[in-house]
């Protein structure tokens, strides 16, 4: 896509003022990277704090008391008792039991649900909420008229505490309305990188004065794409089009802990989305492919698409993300594998520009995930 037919976030202009360097991703002109560098921006998000746009997502309201029983049918979340004040992990699934996307779904209260999805897939998903919803609850994109913040890492907390100083007392996937420099903000504990953190829902046109105060505070630096993904990949977290699809079950990508109790097999509310009997099959009798962690053993990096192969060199799987890990120092990958192939510390080699690197099956996260959970 050429340049000028870019969509711009509410901070286009304060990244190009940062020297950041853009690239295309979603239809959007976003950040990759700042003058410190991916690895050093990854570093310093683990170790302080680190700012990202992620403005480019999907914000979207629902509304109406049968709200919560309406997207309840397109999930296999529990959404009717999602507490008011907390947010959950969903998906989309299809008839197939695939994944049309991710997203999570918080209580806003008073029969109101606020979601967040991903920015590739957010038109299709307000056409699917509209198309299924249509009649039951109100649907009210917010694509243009909020901007969304993260604000990740260890430090996180200290600083937005100046600003808030309730959200230390919020734990891990709360969410609260909170005045920020005088602005109604929504805010949860939340983030894309296993570290402690705040994602922050802003008016589009208060984002700016929000992100350079934030900018302002000595441990936090402006973060862009390339480390967002090294940090959620460390943390052994799914992009959705790379890690899940269409074609891919959440059994097979290994969500079955995103499948709400009561929406499972034997649950109280069992079944009632798409996708049900071939989700709840594949819960009972198993998969034959299966998403693992990766660790090369040397250095090389292993990148999404290359294909894995067992010690015969049969094709036994595909890696589906893979990069090199700054705080784990050293390459490492995400893929699915054949069933026979994904217990831990089994070898397994990738093949890289005609070469075979040899990776064990290894535990996901790569690096330990630090949520806040009080």
């Amino acid at each position: 896509m050429s340049t000028e037919h870019l969509l711009h976030t509410p901070l286009h202009a304060l990244h190009l003022e940062l020297g950041a360097r853009m690239v295309p991703f979603a239809g959007y002109d976003m950040p990759v990277q700042y003058p410190l560098g991916v690895l050093k921006e990854h570093l310093h998000t683990r170790e302080h704090a680190g700012l990202f746009d992620v403005s480019h997502m999907g914000q979207i309201v629902l509304r109406g008391k049968d709200a919560a029983q309406a997207l309840e049918a397109l999930v296999p979340v529990d959404i009717i008792d999602l507490p008011a004040g907390m947010q959950r992990y969903a998906m989309f699934t299809n008839e197939q039991g695939g994944i049309l996307d991710d997203l999570m779904v918080a209580n806003l209260g008073g029969d109101e649900l606020f979601l967040v999805v991903n920015a590739a897939c957010k038109e299709q998903d307000l056409a699917h909420l509209r198309q299924h919803l249509d009649g039951r609850c109100e649907v009210q994109p917010l694509f243009a008229e909020r901007a969304l913040l993260a604000l990740q890492g260890p430090a996180a907390v200290t600083v937005l505490s100046e600003l808030a100083p309730q959200v230390a007392d919020m734990t891990f996937m709360q969410f609260a309305r909170v005045p920020l420099l005088g602005v109604d903000c929504y805010v949860s504990r939340s983030g894309y990188t296993g570290e402690d953190g705040f994602e922050i829902s802003v008016p589009a046109h208060e984002a700016e004065a929000l992100a350079r105060r934030l900018l302002a505070h000595p441990s936090v630096q402006a973060i862009g794409l390339g480390a967002r993904d090294s940090l959620r990949l460390e943390a052994g977290l799914c992009l959705y089009g790379h890690d899940m699809n269409e074609q891919t079950t959440p059994i097979e990508a290994g969500l079955l802990w995103a499948i709400s109790k009561p929406r499972r097999l034997e649950g109280a509310r069992a079944g009632g989305f798409p996708g049900a009997d071939r989700i709840f099959t594949q819960q009972r009798d198993g998969v034959s492919r299966k998403r693992v962690g990766l660790l090369p053993q040397e250095r090389t990096p292993v990148r999404e698409g290359a294909e894995i192969v067992d010690e015969q060199g049969q094709v036994i799987g595909t890696v589906c993300s893979g990069g090199f890990g700054p705080s784990l120092g050293g390459p490492l990958a995400m893929g699915y594998l054949d069933n026979a192939y994904i217990a831990l510390g089994t070898s397994v080699w990738a093949i890289v520009r005609g070469k075979k690197v040899h990776m064990l099956v290894s535990k996901m996260p790569f690096v330990p995930q630090r949520y806040y959970r009080g």
